[in-house]
């Protein structure tokens, strides 16, 4: 009986590294269209415009203002609150209709620029701020819509 004992366990630990063996020998193949990775590569860089990516022009004086969900693109993130002002007045600047917001969630002060409806308008401005700010990335989040 105790024979057996020992070979039933000998069975199981041989069983365990044959599975052990059998997962470190393999190797894993993706399938991907070309065409697919090239579109995503270019997306941000086309020029088409939908209808409903126009903006219409609003005075912001008499309009009403709402909240919605949108999009906003942050320029700066980090512990300064002096960098945080001096990237938003860098930004003010360059691009004087176009509202800034900085928010202060500790330990980091954030600047975030922009109500955008769709993201295609985020991606457009994203890919001019490039040049200009490190570390430009776009956010979903409650905007302001005038109305």
């Amino acid at each position: 009986m105790v024979k057996k004992g020992f070979g039933l366990v000998g069975l199981l630990l041989c069983l365990a590294c044959l599975s052990g063996y059998a997962q470190q020998k393999g190797s894993v193949e993706i399938v991907a269209d070309p065409l697919i990775g090239l579109m995503q590569r270019n997306r941000m860089g086309t020029n088409i415009t939908a209808t409903a990516d126009a903006k219409p022009v609003v005075d912001k004086k008499n309009a009403t203002r709402i909240e919605a969900m949108g999009f906003r693109v942050q320029i700066y993130s980090g512990p300064s609150r002096s960098e945080a002002y001096a990237e938003q007045a860098r930004f003010k600047k360059l691009y004087k209709d176009i509202d800034t917001y900085v928010s202060y969630e500790q330990p980091n002060y954030r600047v975030k620029v922009g109500d955008f409806r769709s993201r295609t308008e985020a991606q457009r401005l994203m890919q001019g701020l490039k040049k200009q700010f490190n570390n430009v990335f776009i956010f979903t989040e409650k905007i302001f819509v005038y109305q």
